[in-house]
């Protein structure tokens, strides 16, 4: 069930692409375009979250609370075990969407161009770059599911906010930037290597020391810090 639901997550996120291309391939050249466009971004993100399917960002939070509330070795290696079905999951379900993106005559030359604009954006910071700007990326996605539960009726604004800041400042997002740039594998732009080296490793490392360390042990650390206070 938690391989499926990571699956379809993974197909999800593509809608984040898509919307984004939509409103890109439509909107005039101006220089407010790319605010605009980044609305787009948080379709995929909706879609996961109000869904409830599972996302790899998400689990940086949810899932590091119990082993930080009780540290042991069968705890880690749920955990690991979690990260590793959950994270291989997305990436095929992501791989999907953008293999069915590039398929001839689909979509309007347009679009096309649209989609290799952003895979290649996506791309273009480096690994240093993909890295540091993920760590931020990972943070404000593993925030959002931090406030979610106290939003409430406001969920929908919080998700839309959040993830079009995380598109508006280009941050990295190893899933949904994995179905920009493996466009670009199946268009034969890049290589398999390129993508692997180029984006998914430091998409995965920066997404989850800013999800782990500046959220879920930040926060935890306030809550056991409060409660000792109390007692």
């Amino acid at each position: 069930a938690l391989a499926w639901s990571s699956v379809a997550a993974g197909l999800s996120m593509g809608f984040s692409l898509l919307g984004e291309a939509v409103l890109r391939a439509r909107l005039p050249d101006a220089p407010w375009r790319p605010l605009v466009a980044k609305l787009g971004y948080s379709l995929g993100f909706l879609f996961v979250i109000l869904g409830r399917q599972q996302l790899f960002t998400e689990n940086t939070l949810v899932a590091m609370l119990p082993l930080l509330a009780r540290p042991s070795v069968r705890a880690f290696g749920r955990v690991a075990a979690l990260w590793v079905v959950v994270l291989a999951g997305n990436v095929v379900g992501a791989a999907a969407f953008a293999g069915s993106l590039s398929v001839d005559r689909l979509f309007s030359p347009e679009l096309h161009d649209a989609f290799t604009a952003l895979g290649r954006r996506a791309l273009e910071p480096g690994f240093l770059g993909v890295l540091g700007r993920g760590v931020y990326g990972g943070w404000l996605i593993a925030l959002m599911v931090w406030l979610l539960p106290a939003a409430r009726s406001a969920r929908f604004l919080v998700v839309v906010a959040v993830t079009w800041l995380v598109g508006a400042a280009e941050l990295s997002h190893v899933i949904a930037g994995s179905v920009e740039v493996v466009y670009l594998v199946f268009t034969r732009q890049i290589g398999v290597g390129a993508y692997v080296a180029g984006f998914l490793v430091p998409a995965f490392v920066g997404n989850s020391i800013g999800g782990v360390a500046l959220v879920a042990a930040l926060n935890h650390a306030q809550v056991v810090a409060g409660a000792a206070r109390r007692a």
